[in-house]
């Protein structure tokens, strides 16, 4: 089951999220397992530190034949570190070369601000961030043929319609955090109105945020998503589990999910969610678990307090 984005390029609903995948025969290990279960949507990004090792089997899968190039969907992302027109082609072509790729399916803005690392695992440095001459970078690389089609990542929308409004191409896609408990009806509204498909991250609630949010100095309660009432309630109506409801949710509201682990045998279950059906009322219940921002779990003022200030800072009310 797939999406068609604006250009006529098609996005597998369901993908595999690879966000802190860093140990890499582990990776390998989830690649294999997902690849066999019927996998054909691979996301990663130049900031996840493993591109090297997807490109690793990915070729182990092409040159075998196992697999055809024009059968897989990858998508990485430009990262905030590179924000800048002189590094958008740079950052790509690096990332071509750990994937061991002529092109990915999609590329991706990963932050709308332009941010300097320090040093790792401290506060970075925001940096003045100019979006259009960015995008207009963005664009050489689908007439290069480096990337089939772009998109955003994390920008709100104040943020896409700027560059809807001023782009030569436009952006097919666009990946933010997105679940239950944070519906993005607003964004989704807006993107829906311009051709723009949505991928949701945490759509689970992302329990490996906790380890994130401790490696910045601060301890948070993430709330659990798969253990909420009403996701058990219908998970039990249904005999599935409540990682199923919740990624079924969205796929029934064309938003497409990519969901993470390392596990082969959960790799596999997060695949197998399709043969179901939640009906009306389901929809229903689950829609009003809405918490709007006050849902939101990634606060991106982790990464720098001065992001707080930035004219670029997506979260600003």
């Amino acid at each position: 089951m797939s999406l068609t984005m604006i250009g006529g390029v098609k996005i597998p609903i369901v993908g595999l999220g690879t966000w802190q995948a860093t140990n890499e025969e582990e990776l390998e290990a989830a690649l294999e397992a997902a690849l066999e279960t019927g996998y054909r949507h691979i996301d990663t990004a130049a900031a996840y530190q493993n591109e090297h090792v997807i490109g690793k089997v990915l070729n182990r899968w092409l040159t075998s034949g196992k697999l055809k190039r024009e059968d897989i969907f990858i998508t990485t992302k430009l990262p905030m570190t590179h924000i800048h027109p002189d590094m958008v082609e740079p950052a790509l072509t690096e990332s071509l070369k750990k994937l061991q790729l002529d092109y990915v399916d999609l590329y991706l803005v990963h932050f709308p601000v332009h941010m300097k690392l320090i040093e790792m695992g401290k506060p970075m440095e925001t940096l003045p961030t100019d979006h259009l001459a960015v995008w207009k970078k963005m664009e050489e690389q689908v007439d290069a043929k480096r990337t089939r089609t772009i998109g955003i990542s994390n920008f709100n929308v104040n943020q896409i319609d700027r560059i809807v409004k001023n782009c030569r191409i436009q952006p097919a896609n666009t990946q933010v955090e997105l679940h239950v408990y944070f519906q993005q009806k607003k964004l989704r509204d807006y993107c829906k109105k311009h051709n723009i498909v949505v991928v949701s991250y945490g759509s689970l609630g992302s329990p490996g945020l906790k380890v994130l949010m401790k490696k910045f100095g601060r301890e948070v309660e993430i709330p659990s998503l798969l253990a909420d009432p009403v996701v058990t309630k219908i998970a039990e109506k249904h005999n599935k589990s409540t990682s199923h409801v919740l990624l079924r949710y969205l796929t029934q509201n064309d938003i497409v999910v990519i969901p993470k682990s390392v596990k082969p045998e959960r790799v596999k279950q997060n695949f197998n969610f399709l043969d179901f059906t939640l009906e009306a009322e389901d929809l229903k219940a689950l829609e009003a678990l809405d918490k709007d921002v006050e849902g939101r779990l990634f606060h991106m003022d982790i990464l720098s307090p001065s992001l707080k200030d930035h004219p670029e800072n997506p979260y600003k009310s």
